[in-house]
């Protein structure tokens, strides 16, 4: 399987950046542009919508949208519009959101992994077209059915940290995203604990086939940190120390689009379908951040 490289357009930068950001993005070649909806600064179906207005062939993921934040219904909704619109071009994934933020707006939930295992039940069923009634701890519907559903409604991913969550994707989910920090070590444990999950969902094989055999594709996408220019080294330390990532391991890149390039390779061995390069922070030039990554992409593919 090829590696997809897509880039970041962090929340940071001001929302009027975003539409020439992911115009430059389709031009340089990029599979993916990301966005973040993090509280609380740009609102990620919205900002998604807009972005694919205004390019050709870009695939916009959201990474993620924080599910006790937004009511199943009116997220299946916005999401089978977008889909209908700009078909194939979509990539959503759910996630438990920010703990903090998610106080601070009145949402948050005693059982996180609860509310998603029902969240992402009644979501992806919402969007094949059924007609939902369900009575959970978090997600009550009576007879939903959408009157738009996309004729061909994508996978939802799921962002997950933690081990038990790591499981819980690769039981429920078509693709898992990893934060951020992720070094390459880490995402090989990450890749374990979604094995077991996708066993889990999968642990009574039919007559003459093997539980491995029988599992579907499931997408890893994981974001790196990368950092171009002269001083590129000095703002990845900064980034990294910002964060809080482990000390010590390959948490982030930082060089010239060729050795950024080169030192992808470390997450690609370890078993990244997507990789997502992460600006810092204080990234004022986005335009020109997914032009660099465009080149990073052109010498991954050519090598």
């Amino acid at each position: 399987m090829t590696t997809r490289v897509g880039a970041v357009f962090r929340p940071q930068s001001p929302p009027e950046q975003l539409l020439s950001t992911a115009r430059a993005a389709d031009d340089a070649g990029l599979d993916e542009l990301w966005l973040w909806e993090d509280c609380f600064l740009e609102g990620g179906l919205t900002s998604a919508a807009a972005a694919l207005a205004s390019t050709t062939r870009l695939r916009i993921g959201i990474g993620l949208l924080p599910v006790p934040l937004r009511n199943v219904a009116l997220a299946a909704m916005e999401i089978a519009t977008v889909d209908r619109l700009f078909p194939g071009r979509l990539v959503v994934t759910v996630g438990h959101g920010v703990p903090p933020w998610m106080e601070q707006v009145g949402a948050r939930v005693a059982s996180p992994l609860t509310l998603m295992t029902e969240y992402h039940d009644a979501l992806t069923r919402l969007l094949a077209g059924e007609r939902v009634t369900a009575e959970g701890r978090y997600v009550r519907l009576t007879e939903v059915e959408l009157g738009w559903p996309s004729p061909h409604p994508g996978p939802v991913l799921i962002g997950a940290e933690g081990e038990r969550s790591l499981r819980q994707s690769g039981e429920l989910a078509s693709g898992t995203v990893l934060t951020g920090g992720t070094s390459p070590e880490r995402l090989r444990r990450a890749l374990e604990r979604i094995a077991e999950g996708r066993a889990r969902r999968h642990e009574t094989p039919g007559p003459g086939s093997s539980s491995q055999a029988s599992l579907p594709e499931h997408r890893v996408v994981v974001y790196v940190a990368a950092v171009f220019g002269p001083d590129a080294g000095a703002r990845l330390e900064v980034e990294q120390s910002r964060w809080d990532w482990e000390p010590g391991a390959l948490t982030g890149l930082a060089g010239s689009p060729a050795e950024v390039a080169d030192g992808l390779g470390a997450w690609i061995d370890a078993g990244a379908d997507t990789l997502v390069l992460q600006p810092t922070a204080d990234e004022e030039h986005p335009e020109d951040y997914v032009a660099y990554v465009g080149e990073v992409a052109r010498l991954l593919r050519s090598g």
